[in-house]
């Protein structure tokens, strides 16, 4: 892969950005850039995003949104630039450093025999914070376990927000027709990119919990995911008869 887009959807990141830029600078890889999906952070993370590029020109955009639009939203927006821009690979991660930075490298070399690449917290070699009470750890996996069950899926995970797309597999994907928002809109484009007939591969990772700044989550994206699941049974039905034709 010769160019790797990083998008990061942010609000309310600014303690995290400048150190998640130095991070993904530092790894070994010549042409990987980022785009910041800032949805008008009242922190001042989209102005800090716009300082950090006049510091690394040509290697960081900001995409400027009006408000809290959903994570799903600022993906689709993020996956329609970085196509627009010529990425060969675009790569999901979140601002927090829950995502490990240094996995990056594996998970491109792991591309070259998949078309996905996940960052798995539930193949041998992953794991979640060891600081999560059970309960937290049983609830993540639960809701795991529920897509994967109800959508017939066969990865181990499938709403981890860590993950690498070659360009191409985005390029085929009915990017209009996604709407979820929260973590099921990982599980929708993993479902889809399934039924689509994609190769997917598992690379293991040790999910830390945030250290700067507050979650996301609350209950309103956990039950819109139970909900939806379901849903997408129905709203995918004939997707791979339809690519056919």
């Amino acid at each position: 892969m010769k160019k790797i887009t990083v998008i990061v959807p942010t609000y309310n990141e600014a303690e995290n950005l400048p150190k998640l830029v130095s991070a993904l600078f530092s790894l070994p890889i010549s042409e990987l850039d980022l785009l910041v999906v800032d949805d008008n952070s009242p922190d001042g993370t989209g102005q800090l995003a716009e300082e950090l590029g006049q510091q690394n020109p040509g290697r960081i955009a900001v995409l400027h949104r009006s408000g809290k639009l959903g994570l799903g939203s600022a993906y689709i927006a993020g996956f329609r630039f970085a196509l627009k821009q010529g990425a060969e690979a675009v790569l999901q991660m979140d601002a927090d450093f829950s995502h490990p930075v240094e996995k990056i490298p594996e998970m491109v070399a792991a591309l070259k025999d998949a078309d996905v690449v996940l960052g798995s917290r539930y193949i041998s070699g992953g794991g979640l914070d060891e600081r999560w009470p059970f309960w937290r750890k049983a609830l993540s996996a639960w809701g795991n376990f529920y897509a994967r069950t109800v959508l017939g899926l066969p990865m181990r995970d499938v709403t981890g927000g860590f993950r690498l797309w070659r360009s191409s597999v985005l390029e085929s994907m009915p990017l209009q027709r996604i709407r979820s928002n929260g973590y099921i809109f990982q599980v929708e484009t993993t479902y889809v990119a399934n039924k689509l007939g994609f190769h997917f591969k598992e690379v293991p990772i040790y999910f830390a919990d945030r250290v700067w700044g507050k979650s996301k989550m609350n209950f309103r994206i956990q039950i819109e995911a139970a909900f939806r699941t379901w849903a997408l049974l129905w709203m995918y039905r004939d997707l791979d008869r339809e690519i056919r034709i």
